[in-house]
């Protein structure tokens, strides 16, 4: 478990209805957060399993790396409130932090941030791996199998119980998935590829192999290389989601990383993960102008509508998200710089915002902003396309994927992950000849 002493918090006893069985639970409490049932005796004590779909009230694992109070809209990394993070530091000095579990001093922090940029480039031979894909392929399915063919270019990182290894291993992922992100995206329009410049920071490479041509000089806007910084640190670590989970998952096999990265990339790309934010651009969209929102929300009320109110409300946060308040600040910001005065998209989004927490309806059911509904604007209005926002959201959580990784792996506790089912097939039977069958 890490290594962790829990310190105890007294027990539950589970009676077992009809027999005289019962199961005497420990429950554990971790650094802060609720009390947890150890359950692992209870299949053998009782002969029972317990039933989670979806795993919202069970934990798979312990981590010492982020920590939510969705009730009270509460989001930590390593400790740190995400609030204070976000106004002070940096992508790479967050990455540094998720990774080790301290701040850097500047020293560690100078030869932190020389490792990951001099790792960007890609081997060149990856360079034939992108023809490999038609021309008008996702994003999403370059970077996931881009990704995971880094295992046949970098067999030198692979052995995941030598440290050196997985330190190395972490280094190419940080630094290449951006690079892998920003081919991705000149492929789909058929521009030439734009190589990494070790003189930039993380945020300004990426900008810059993204819009950047060999045909005339591209100079980095430092307020969207901020804004864009930013985003990458309020999506870094977000504990045990979907992808996560399958990252964590995959790892518990063996997997090397890159795989185990690929497979948390496949999971981020579905619509109900890392899709959210382009769901609210196509929602105000079709909201078309803010005189229609009133009409809007009553059908969003209305049970037998299929219209849904997106970038709002979270399977974790039963309170204000606390990066959506960071990325409406942000969002502003961007808009001034790039001279969007009046822009009918912001406009629709903070008149929509303001009806719906002023409404009981929503309030009452604790749906309030979250990071994705201010996320999608800001990234339209720096250039990317919709195919791109996922994966955006890839190159920020690489990082808490690389750091979740890495303290699985170092777990004396880990075992392979094997949820079990409740089956509800045919009970056994026996097998009729195709003479008999009618």
């Amino acid at each position: 478990m890490s290594g962790t002493s829990y310190s105890g918090s007294g027990s539950v006893t589970v009676t077992l209805d009809g027999s005289n069985r019962t199961a005497t639970l420990p429950l554990l409490q971790g650094t802060i957060g609720p009390s947890v049932a150890d359950m692992r005796k209870l299949y053998a004590e009782l002969g029972i399993f317990t039933f989670d779909p979806g795993y919202g009230g069970t934990a798979a694992c312990d981590s010492k790396i982020t920590y939510i109070d969705g009730d009270a809209g509460v989001l930590l990394y390593r400790g740190y409130p995400i609030e204070q993070l976000a106004e002070h530091s940096s992508f790479l000095e967050v990455a540094y932090l998720l990774m080790y579990g301290e701040l850097p001093t500047p020293a560690q922090k100078a030869e932190f941030d020389r490792g990951v940029l001099h790792h960007t480039m890609l081997h060149e031979q990856l360079r034939s791996f992108f023809n490999g894909f038609r021309r008008d392929a996702h994003p999403m399915a370059v970077l996931c199998g881009v990704v995971g063919a880094m295992s046949a270019f970098y067999h030198d990182s692979l052995d995941i119980n030598d440290p050196e290894h997985r330190r190395i291993s972490a280094f190419r992922l940080i630094a290449k998935v951006p690079t892998i992100a920003a081919w991705a995206y000149k492929y789909s329009i058929g521009q030439p590829f734009v190589y990494p410049r070790n003189s930039l920071g993380y945020a300004e490479n990426m900008l810059y192999m993204m819009h950047a041509v060999p045909a005339e000089e591209y100079t980095v806007n430092p307020v969207l290389a901020r804004a864009l910084d930013l985003i990458l640190v309020l999506h870094a670590d977000h504990e045990q989601n979907a992808s996560t989970s399958t990252v964590r998952l995959a790892g518990s096999t063996g997997a090397n990383p890159f795989a185990c990265i690929a497979a948390g990339i496949a999971s981020l790309w579905g619509p109900a993960h890392g899709g959210a934010n382009e769901a609210v651009l196509k929602m105000l969209a079709d909201i078309g102008h803010v005189a229609h929102i009133p009409d809007f929300l009553e059908k969003v009320k209305d049970k037998n509508s299929a219209v849904r109110l997106m970038g709002f409300g979270h399977r974790v946060y039963k309170n204000y998200d606390p990066r959506a308040k960071i990325m409406q600040q942000t969002c502003h910001a961007v808009l001034a710089e790039l001279g969007i005065k009046d822009d009918p998209l912001l406009d629709l989004a903070v008149e929509l915002e303001r009806v719906a927490l002023h409404d009981e309806y929503f309030v009452s059911r604790k749906l309030y902003p979250n990071v994705d509904f201010y996320s999608g604007i800001i990234l339209k209005a720096m250039g990317f396309p919709t195919s791109m926002f996922t994966v955006l959201f890839a190159v920020a959580r690489t990082v808490g994927w690389v750091s979740q990784w890495m303290e699985m792996i170092e777990d004396p506790a880990q075992r392979i992950g094997r949820p079990r089912q409740i089956y509800t097939g045919a009970p056994q039977r026996d097998y009729l000849p195709m003479s008999r069958r009618t």
